[in-house]
């Protein structure tokens, strides 16, 4: 297999659809592999999993009972996955999970990189919020460090093999890319077209209190993976 992407679900239900149909265009050298994780969802997202994924033999499910974290669904997903390359992109349709297709070649030539989506179409206060954290990062941790959570996040399943103690959380994205970067990867960013989401809404950007407690928790793990420089 050459390329596994992991799509974390955590109540997703009305979106998996929606999905499943985006993925099944995904298709490079007939080696891919889409894992969606049914990341201990309290709504029917496992059981419509179960209902459309015949339909889609380049997808499977993999189930974590209890919900422990995003970055947590999507390490289980990683441990699961076949694929030499590897990457996660959201559930939520913001992204489109074709957008991996404009970059696999790259694989092909250089198998020491670290891809990564770089955001535009955004709301103007979530544009400034992604500039002040990126920022923050760049001098608390020594190294340019820009739009940390954009998707897709792309690299070799032997970057991955280098990781030790991932956060369970969302800064899983922060710890990849910053790994990336003290292993001297190459980074390369391309555009993505960041959108609406289908349905339901952010587990996270909801409200201002939402948002301050994600500061809170990238904040308090930033300084402990300064600590451990």
């Amino acid at each position: 297999m050459f390329f596994s992407l992991i799509i974390p679900c955590f109540n997703e239900a009305k979106n998996i659809p929606l999905i499943l149909e985006r993925c099944s265009g995904l298709s490079y050298k007939n080696e891919i592999e889409v894992i969606l994780v049914d990341n201990g969802s309290s709504d029917e997202t496992k059981n419509v999993l179960r209902t459309f994924l015949p339909l889609y033999p380049s997808c499977r499910m993999i189930s974590v009972d209890q919900n422990e974290g995003y970055g947590y669904g999507i390490l289980q997903g990683l441990y699961a996955a076949k694929g030499d390359f590897l990457g996660w992109t959201h559930a939520d349709m913001q992204t489109d999970p074709q957008d991996v297709l404009k970059v696999l070649e790259l694989f092909e030539k250089n198998a020491n990189i670290f891809i990564k989506g770089k955001r535009y179409g955004r709301p103007f206060f979530d544009t400034v919020f992604t500039i002040g954290m990126s920022i923050f990062e760049t001098i608390l941790l020594g190294c340019r460090m820009w739009d940390i959570n954009a998707q897709p996040t792309m690299f070799s399943r032997k970057f991955f093999q280098t990781w030790t103690s991932p956060p369970k959380d969302f800064s899983l994205d922060l710890y990849a890319y910053y790994q990336a970067r003290t292993q001297d990867l190459k980074i390369i960013r391309f555009p993505v077209k960041f959108g609406e989401r289908a349905y339901g809404v952010s587990h996270w950007n909801i409200s201002f209190s939402a948002k301050l407690k994600f500061i809170r928790r990238t904040l308090s793990y930033s300084f402990q993976l300064k600590r451990n420089i």
